[in-house]
């Protein structure tokens, strides 16, 4: 084999890359690949790109993020058949030489498991970095037929539609996220909440929340599902299902039924949860059991700590 150059990423090397590597393997593999863009400081960003005799077989980056500032992502992907030689593992040393004092050195990636793949390679080769799991998240179908709808009556529990502009849903938005990434430390605001999960660039398409009692009686929400554009027309609905991070596990537990109920009524619809949504994730598991959910994909985030 030829001595392979490094250089920092250029315009074009996206679709350079694509004729190496072929299709994602996943739709987590395509947001993955979009990590890779020019170097910045503000947000950090490095980029590498490895060459073979000028040709790109491998790209790596690292980069900050204000939402999760604990830890930099980072994405490395080789050429099939540049793979097993270390050229993945001296691209990491080289990102890692790029990063400046006062940044974070503390990395995190992920690898996703799909039915008839194997992500074994992958996992070994970010425990040879010496990252550890910190979290497993699954995409998950749920169809119709699992779930008894709620009751509802006049001066009680009540389904509402919502704008995604609603203060009070942002609000809530914020709250859930942060609190169920205390594994990931988050600092989403409204301004985040608003830009990456309700407005309409990111595909929502309509939210409801479900309330202990009519709004105009003081009612509080205790679920909400955000429901976005599917990647293809004839898949289900992805839904962000979430809830006030006030209640209790006992307390959310039939809310988060009640709302699930709702959305698969007559139509299935995909879910993320990951092992911090403990109740939903249980619920999740349960309708597994019973045949009513599939596990589509299943993704591993590590960490070096």
């Amino acid at each position: 084999m030829t001595e392979l150059e490094f250089r920092p990423w250029r315009d074009g090397d996206d679709l350079a890359l694509l004729e190496i590597f072929g299709d994602p393997a996943s739709p987590h593999a395509h947001q993955d690949r979009t990590m890779f863009r020019a170097d910045s400081d503000t947000p950090f960003v490095r980029s590498l790109v490895a060459t073979d005799q000028g040709i790109a077989v491998a790209a790596g980056v690292v980069f900050a993020s204000t939402l999760h500032p604990q830890r930099l992502w980072l994405y490395v992907e080789v050429a099939r058949e540049h793979r097993r030689t270390g050229l993945g593992t001296e691209l990491v040393q080289r990102l890692r030489a790029l990063i400046p004092a006062g940044e974070t050195t503390e990395l995190k990636a992920r690898y996703t498991r799909t039915p008839g793949t194997d992500a074994a390679a992958a996992a070994g080769f970010c425990e040879s970095l010496g990252m550890k799991q910190i979290q497993v998240a699954r995409d998950v179908i749920i169809e119709p037929g699992g779930l008894v709808l709620p009751f509802f009556e006049d001066s009680g529990l009540v389904l509402e539609d919502i704008a995604t502009g609603s203060v009070e849903l942002t609000k809530l938005v914020v709250e859930f996220y942060n609190a169920t990434h205390q594994w990931d430390h988050a600092q989403m605001s409204l301004g985040s909440a608003q830009k990456m999960l309700l407005d309409d660039a990111t595909g929502a398409q309509g939210v409801v929340v479900l309330r202990d009692k009519p709004k105009a009686l003081g009612g509080k929400i205790l679920t909400f599902a955000i429901s976005y554009t599917p990647a293809r027309v004839e898949s289900p609905a992805d839904v962000l299902l979430g809830w006030n991070p006030e209640l209790s596990e006992d307390e959310s537990a039939e809310p988060i039924r009640g709302m699930l109920a709702m959305l698969v009524h007559q139509h299935p619809v995909k879910l993320e949860v990951d092992e911090s949504m403990f109740v939903l994730s249980s619920l999740v598991d349960a309708l597994i059991r019973a045949d009513h959910a599939t596990v589509i994909s299943t993704t591993h985030i590590v960490a070096t700590a």
